[in-house]
């Protein structure tokens, strides 16, 4: 497991963070771009604009310098699409020098509710959407940040669809690699028989992933079996004791060679990210550039981040 960084103290994390969003080691100041941190808001703004590619992202002219070689393509989670799930990291990438790219799957074009199809069909779009980058590009890999579903639905494609060769680390955001409880209530409906295969249309049709999702499920049985993790890739799993989607919160985390799992609240007790807010929290977002940029290491800011709302100041 790699060391982390060190925790910034709290009395500095909001100067901290800002200068993350405004100070990248190959942006310039015309190219700097607001960076939201309140989950809310860039979930309600980006609900409207599926097919819209967030700001900072896919633009297909950009060309990776020697700083970060990868491009960087964001995987959206369950029921979202690619504008209201990363109106924060999107910009802070790209204003921090990466070459940015963002994809709708899993729902039928135009519709805002996306990440809803079969696993299987959603790894093999995000194949072909890496196919596209790396071809753009002139990339020999890529770096995935997945949230939720998007953190684990990358691992079926480095598996059984040859990802392992073009990803060079797949960073998760609440990923739910071991599948949920949905708080018990999966749970409850199996006891019920709500969930036993004759009775699984009530969200099959719907919502394939979702079943899919369920702790326990055949495809999450048959994606981990072997172990959790493919020789080549860099794994990093950041997740919030707060997870009200993926539970218990660990389930996120993965188990095997060159994986760095990160509780939020283990650096940051003042951090009270949610499912939603974890991907627009200055914390979680520190974490991920410490990720996709190991050998340059920022201070870890700590402050006060509410559910669905994010910093307090």
């Amino acid at each position: 497991m790699r060391a982390l960084p060190p925790r910034l103290p709290a009395a500095a994390a909001a100067t901290a963070f800002a200068l993350l969003t405004t100070v990248g080691p190959s942006a310039s100041a015309a190219a700097q771009r607001p960076v939201e941190t309140n989950a809310t808001v860039g979930f309600l703004a980006g609900f409207p604009k599926p097919g819209v590619a967030p700001d900072g992202a896919n633009d297909w002219s950009c060309r990776p310098g020697p700083a970060h070689p990868n491009p960087v393509v964001l995987v959206h989670g369950t029921f979202e699409n690619m504008n209201d799930n990363w109106g924060g990291a999107a910009p802070l990438l790209a204003n921090n020098g990466y070459c940015v790219y963002a994809l709708d799957y899993g729902g039928p074009a135009g519709d805002p509710i996306q990440g809803t199809g079969p696993i299987e069909a959603s790894a093999a779009q995000l194949a072909a959407f890496v196919d596209r980058v790396t071809a753009a590009t002139g990339a020999a890999r890529v770096d995935l940040v997945g949230h939720s579903q998007g953190g684990m639905m990358p691992r079926h494609y480095l598996k059984n669809l040859g990802g392992a060769a073009k990803v060079d680390k797949l960073v998760g955001l609440a990923p739910s690699n071991h599948g949920t409880t949905l708080l018990g209530l999966t749970g409850l409906a199996s006891t019920l028989g709500l969930l036993e295969p004759a009775n699984r249309f009530l969200l099959g049709p719907a919502c394939p992933a979702c079943v899919q999702q369920e702790q326990g499920s055949a495809f999450l049985t048959a994606l981990n079996a072997g172990g959790d993790t493919v020789p080549g890739v860099r794994y990093t799993v950041i997740a919030s004791r707060f997870d009200e989607v993926v539970t218990p919160y660990a389930s996120a985390f993965l188990t095997g060679p060159d994986v760095t799992d990160i509780t939020l609240q283990d650096g940051c007790p003042l951090d009270a990210a949610d499912h939603l807010e974890i991907a627009y929290d200055p914390v979680a977002l520190t974490h991920v550039l410490n990720a996709l940029d190991p050998a340059h290491p920022r201070p870890v800011p700590c402050e006060l981040v509410l559910p669905l709302a994010g910093p307090l100041l």
